[in-house]
Parts: C-alpha cells; sequence; structure tokens
C-alpha cells in the first residue's frame, strides 16, 4: 500500500511539473526577432540557423556572434547593431539551441559549434567580427582551421563557460523529461535571469529593461531550448583550444574589450592574455561581461577602430 501511494506520488508530481512545464511554454508564446532586421535562414546539417542582416551589401561584412548562456541569443548586441549597420553589412545568428534557430535535442558541443562558426564565416568573403565569450574561443579555431577573417573583436573571450572536466551526469539530468524540465524551469526562472544579470553581466542591472528580461526569459521556455543549455551549464560547449597561442599566432588583428568588473573571466585574464596574443587591450568602466549594452557608442567606436 505504501509503495502504491509513494507510486502515486510520484506519478503525481511528475505530471504536475509536466503541466507546469507546458503552462509556461504557452505563456512564453512564439519568440520574435530580437532585432529589428531582415531575418534569413542558414541551411547547416539539417538545422534552419536564424540570422539577422542589416546594412548596404556592398560595404565590408562584419558578423557577430553572441556568447553561450542560458539566455543566449542574437540579442545581445541590440544596442550597437543599427550603429554598426550604417556602416557595415552585419550579420548576427542566433547559434544553434539558442534563439529563433533550431533547437533539436543533440547533444551540444564545443566542437558542433566550432564546426558551424567555421562554416558560417566561410559563407563571407573575408568579414571582420565581433565574438563574446565562448564564441571568441570558436573563431580562433577557425582560424587555425584557415578561416579568412578581416579582424576579430573579441569580448572577454574565454575557453570555459562551465564546470572543467564537463559534468556528463549534469547535462543528462537537465535532458530527463520530467526531472530535467522541472530543473530547468527553475533555472531559467525571472528571479534567475535577474541573478545572472546582476552577479556577472551588467555593472549596472538597473539599466536591463523589463522588456529585455522578458524575451531573455522567453527565449528559454521555447520548446527543446533546455538542450543546448544542458551541455552548457555540464560544461560541454568549453573549448579545448589553447586560446593564448591559438590568437598570438594568427596574423589576423586582435583587439579584446573587457569590462573592468567582470569576474567570468576576470580584467587579469585579459591582459594575460592580450600579452600572449599581442594584442590590443580596451578595458570599459563600469561594466562587466557586456560592455557593448552598457556603453555602445564607445563600443561601436572601438570596432570602427579595430576594423
Amino acid at each position: 500500500m505504501k509503495l502504491r501511494r509513494l507510486g502515486g506520488a510520484l506519478l503525481g508530481l511528475g505530471t504536475a511539473a509536466a503541466v507546469a512545464d507546458r503552462v509556461l511554454q504557452d505563456a512564453a508564446g512564439e519568440l520574435e526577432p530580437a532585432l529589428d532586421a531582415t531575418e534569413r535562414t542558414y541551411r547547416w546539417r539539417g538545422m534552419d540557423v536564424a540570422y539577422a542582416e542589416a546594412g548596404d551589401p556592398d560595404d565590408p561584412d562584419l558578423v557577430c556572434l553572441h556568447g553561450i548562456n542560458a539566455a543566449g541569443s542574437s540579442g545581445e548586441f541590440r544596442e550597437i547593431f543599427d550603429a554598426l549597420a550604417e556602416r557595415y553589412h552585419v550579420v548576427v545568428p542566433d547559434l544553434p539551441g539558442f534563439g529563433r534557430s533550431a533547437r533539436p535535442p543533440l547533444r551540444y558541443s564545443a566542437s558542433l559549434y566550432e564546426d558551424f562558426v567555421a562554416d558560417f564565416l566561410a559563407e563571407f568573403d573575408t568579414p571582420a567580427v565581433v565574438a563574446s565569450s565562448l564564441s571568441g574561443a570558436y573563431v580562433a579555431r577557425a582560424l587555425r582551421l584557415g578561416v579568412d577573417v578581416e579582424s576579430l573583436v573579441c569580448v572577454c573571450p574565454t575557453t570555459v563557460g562551465g564546470p572543467d572536466p564537463p559534468k556528463p551526469w549534469l547535462r543528462e539530468l537537465l535532458r530527463a523529461p520530467v526531472v530535467g524540465a522541472a530543473l530547468f524551469d527553475a533555472l531559467v526562472s525571472k528571479p534567475s535571469i535577474r541573478y545572472f544579470n546582476a552577479d556577472h553581466a551588467y555593472a549596472d542591472p538597473s539599466a536591463v529593461s523589463a522588456a529585455w528580461t522578458d524575451y531573455q526569459w522567453r527565449t528559454t521556455h521555447q520548446p527543446n531550448a533546455r538542450f543546448a543549455v544542458a551541455s552548457f551549464v555540464a560544461g560541454h560547449c568549453n573549448s579545448s583550444l589553447d586560446l593564448d597561442a591559438a590568437l598570438g599566432e594568427t596574423d589576423v588583428p586582435v583587439t579584446l574589450v573587457w569590462g573592468r568588473g567582470a569576474t567570468l573571466p576576470p580584467l587579469s585574464r585579459g591582459r594575460t592574455l592580450a600579452e600572449a596574443a599581442d594584442a590590443r587591450l580596451v578595458v570599459f568602466d563600469h561594466a562587466k561581461l557586456l560592455p557593448h549594452v552598457e556603453h555602445p557608442e564607445e563600443f561601436v567606436e572601438t570596432v570602427v577602430a579595430a576594423v
């Protein structure tokens, strides 16, 4: 009898969690593009990868690659997109598993994103590139593979976004149909998103609009949203690249941009990397991981100087 009651209770909890997850997805609704631009699709390995495009196609190509995090999307470049499009032909994809791109239930990995970045950049004729966080390492890998770019601006680049070494059990737990969905819903709740914004992303979290926080929440509650995030949180999107060596050996001009208050990774890492790679280091006061959001005009000037 006790076992039956326990089984019934667990079944009830599982059903409640599944219903709650469905309610949250329904509340999130269909996700609109994060950027006010023409949206196009790049077909890659059977996936439709959405990207925003703006600016004169005859202007130099500039590809912007957002960082990977629980609420990652092309909207990371919302504050600089229009200004950059006045000078460049700007292209900003939602990486596979994020934003409006396809989100199949894959076991996402650094190698998948490295391959995607290399293939996507190869579609353009020697583009300039702005890459944030882990995407900086993915671009560095593409350079080693022979992909030609004009210049590279890396914002707080890193090879580690999750535990090192990775934790496969954590990835599988978050992928689980009922328990994983419930844990993921807690991980990407609005309070959690606000905490991350305040603790890691922004020096002034009060500057983050309620509308943007809502968009972050909605992008994390699209169907299959948890699968790419599960790999990221468990460390499977970490790059094995020696970033110092990769950037140091390239002939491409490299500019590193850091918020003085950044902790993941800290500015001390930026100084070490700049010295190893013989790269220019630009530091923004009153900023953390997203100086391009907190200081858009100055960031655009930095890109123009680098390109």
